[in-house]
């Protein structure tokens, strides 16, 4: 019996998890020396039921439950053209190699050599605001096009966000599931899965086929984010979120974090805030984070990105928009601010905000209004100007 099938029988025993299988592999040496050994022995953590299938495996191998399955799982991902590796594997991602315990099995979907490529993390919060989300784009499309890989969980936010960026800057992408491969969660991201696939990219889970999203699946799913990359850009997350959690695994991974900072009353940035005055890089560009990794792909620093892109002529916005934008600046502002800011009437502010909006400038949030990604570099602009 081969190292992987016999892994994929051990991880079948109920009530065991990476970090038992993990334990027992460290004690015994591999994972069929384990399954070998007499089910008293193990842990006594074990339920009943594993106990009665490790000692039906150790008297019918291949024709017991565990092996039946093991073999029925590897013909279930060759029919789906899923690919399954193995941590023993060379051609498993040397990164991820290094995490405790990490993922005993992989399943990919797509393709394998996306994880050879030198990937970041791009996580953030799911209802992020149009500023987060603009972000997150701009600065995957700016690193994918330079090579990185742009490694995400495909959830809604900030993290489908970055697997578009990726595709807009016809990069590489890796979606890294709670749920198996074969289980695209959630539902809506299904189009963005299939795109990922389409560019070359990769779908990944440690979790058997047909898993689904359970939440406990989550957490797991977030040290493989981390584990994959050389580094972690965090955009948007509240001070409690999964993201963060995400930020504070890579740290202990001896990964690199950054973060983008926000304004002070945006509930989003205080995650970010959180983790810089706990040792991660603040980023206002997606160079700051090639120049933090030691010039990994330093021939991005020689082309223009797209965050120097500029709009065309700031001549062509209307003084009375000009003004607003400059009122509203880096933080968010209530109607009541910006009708003293500006000088201007309740009603025509209305539409200029209405047609900002239109525009993609400007977003509305609970209570006021802020500048999006484009609205701040049209910001930018005008400044200088």
């Amino acid at each position: 019996m081969d190292a992987l099938t016999a892994s994929l029988a051990l991880l079948r025993l109920e009530g065991l998890g990476p970090g038992s299988y993990w334990q027992l592999v460290e004690r015994f040496g591999s994972a069929f020396a384990a399954l070998q050994q007499p089910p008293h022995t193990l842990t006594r953590k074990l339920p009943d039921r594993a106990r009665t299938q490790l000692a039906e495996f150790q008297r019918t191998g291949l024709e017991s439950e565990l092996g039946q399955w093991a073999q029925a799982e590897r013909q279930r991902c060759a029919e789906a053209c899923i690919y399954l590796l193995h941590c023993d594997d060379d051609n498993y991602p040397a990164l991820l190699k290094e995490i405790h315990r990490p993922p005993p099995v992989l399943y990919i979907s797509g393709n394998p050599a996306t994880l050879t490529l030198p990937q970041i993390a791009v996580v953030g919060a799911r209802r992020a605001s149009r500023a987060g989300l603009d972000n997150a784009r701009d600065f995957s499309a700016d690193l994918a096009a330079a090579g990185f890989a742009i490694t995400s969980g495909l959830a809604l936010g900030v993290d489908a966000a970055a697997h578009r960026g990726a595709l807009k800057g016809a990069g590489k992408t890796v979606a890294v599931l709670g749920t198996g491969v074969d289980r695209i969660y959630p539902l809506r991201n299904g189009v963005l899965a299939e795109e990922i696939l389409a560019a070359d990219g990769a779908i990944v889970s440690e979790l058997p086929l047909g898993s689904a999203p359970e939440a406990g699946n989550f957490p797991r799913r977030n040290r493989i984010i981390s584990g994959l990359s050389l580094g972690i850009l965090l955009v948007e997350a509240a001070v409690r979120s999964g993201s963060l959690i995400t930020a504070r695994l890579a740290l202990e991974q001896n990964r690199e974090v950054f973060a983008i900072p926000g304004s002070i009353h945006n509930p989003m940035s205080r995650g970010c805030h959180h983790m810089i005055k706990h040792g991660a890089h603040l980023v206002e560009t997606s160079g700051d984070i090639v120049e933090q990794l030691g010039g990994l792909l330093s021939g991005m620093a020689q082309q223009p990105g797209l965050f120097e892109a500029l709009p065309a002529s700031t001549e062509e916005i209307p003084p009375h928009h000009r003004r607003l934008i400059l009122a509203l600046g880096g933080d968010p502002r209530s109607i009541e601010q910006l009708a003293e800011d500006t000088g201007g009437e309740t009603g025509d502010l209305m539409a200029s905000l209405l047609h900002l909006e239109l525009e993609g400038l400007v977003e509305q949030l609970p209570g006021g209004y802020q500048l999006t990604g484009d609205g701040a570099r049209t910001l930018g602009a005008l400044a200088d100007h």
